[in-house]
């Protein structure tokens, strides 16, 4: 399964159509035009949670593109505060300059002001506009399979578009890779039967109280050449703890042992060999900076020349997190990434031809 992950490419000029124009938010007579209460509850949330949502331009930087890009890209983001939004990083990387534009056609600038990669975050500070509306969070540990969910974004850049389906299961990162680079520290993501496509992301996921359980985030598909028919989410919870983090320290507080790290499976099979090792699962600690958790704990990295080849002995490899068996660095990160500052990880690594077991205590991380 391949995950699209996108920064809310647009498509064609046939396609670019504002949603102030295509859309008339007025209020619906329930009685008269609606006819389930599932239809009422859908109206209701969406028609009240609009005024909240806003379309993001983003207007990439002349060097990152190549020749036939479209250097407008699409997403979308939500009012939590009179002037600051949330949206996905990948909206709003490489750009040159960004722009919002409110559900009733009023445009206005927008700056950065705190990003989060490792859960594909991103805050904007708006000026010149209020929100109209604001959205709050709900608890997405409290969802259930099969229980509705509303997504309001710009899909293919028409924006106010509403979808709606169901929670339907929360997966493992390991079977929904990513080809960006980002979400690293994501534990799970939710996945979900409504419609999330270019354009959706960084929207709000609502749940029929009209509180955000979740931020749409890409959708899966069997290939990179088939849409994706499964929406992809960032649970709402970590996505609250991190904008916690990011307007009280300015920098996530989630756990990191301050080191890097290369997969086991990227690894000569001679020098695995070597070391003992007779799986390729695991991920090898490469650098351990002076002062980082890993130091602190007795982490031991890897030596090399000149060339940046390795030599032996190998650095500790990292078998388990918490009594999990890990498979590579991805998984290492995700796990170590539960942890807040003060707690403590237990790993499991493999140093001179034997198990170490390693307590690792997180520090506060600070603003670079």
């Amino acid at each position: 399964m391949k995950v699209n992950a996108w920064r809310a490419l647009g498509l064609t000029a046939l396609l670019a159509l504002t949603g102030a124009g295509l859309y008339a938010a007025g209020r619906v007579d329930a009685q008269q035009s609606l006819v389930t209460n599932d239809e009422v509850n859908t109206v209701q949330v969406s028609q009240g949670a609009l005024p909240a949502v806003v379309r993001i331009d983003n207007r990439l930087r002349q060097e990152v593109l190549q020749q036939g890009d479209d250097p407008l890209e699409v997403g979308t983001g939500f009012f939590i505060k009179k002037d600051l939004i949330v949206t996905n990083y990948h909206v709003i990387k490489d750009a040159g300059s960004l722009t919002v534009t409110l559900f009733n056609g009023r445009r206005a600038s927008v700056k950065v002001e705190g990003t989060d990669p490792g859960i594909d975050l991103a805050l904007l500070r708006v000026s010149g506009v209020t929100a109209p509306k604001t959205l709050s969070f709900g608890n997405s540990a409290r969802l259930i399979p099969g229980q509705k969910l509303i997504v309001i974004g710009t899909p293919l850049r028409f924006q106010n578009f509403i979808s709606t389906g169901v929670f339907s299961v929360a997966a493992s990162p390991r079977d929904v890779p990513r080809n960006d680079g980002l979400g690293q520290e994501i534990g799970q993501y939710f996945m979900t039967t409504a419609s999330i496509q270019m354009g959706n992301s960084g929207g709000p996921i609502l749940d029929s109280r009209g509180a955000v359980v979740a931020v749409a985030d890409a959708n899966a598909s069997p290939s990179m050449l088939a849409p994706g028919v499964i929406g992809v989410a960032i649970p709402g919870d970590i996505v609250k703890q991190s904008i916690d983090d990011l307007e009280k320290i300015g920098v996530p507080q989630r756990g990191s042992l301050g080191v890097t790290l290369h997969d086991l499976d990227n690894l000569d099979p001679a020098l695995r060999q070597l070391a003992g090792l007779s799986s390729s699962e695991g991920a090898l600690v490469w650098d351990v900076p002076a002062g980082s958790a890993g130091a602190r704990a007795g982490l031991r990295g890897s030596l090399r020349n000149s060339k940046d080849q390795l030599l032996s002995p190998l650095g500790d490899v990292i078998v388990a997190v918490d009594n999990q068996r890990v498979q590579n660095s991805f998984d290492v990160a995700r796990l170590v990434a539960t942890k807040r500052p003060g707690q403590v990880v237990n790993l499991k690594v493999w140093r001179n031809k034997k198990p170490v077991n390693v307590k690792v205590t997180i520090l506060k991380r600070t603003v670079k």
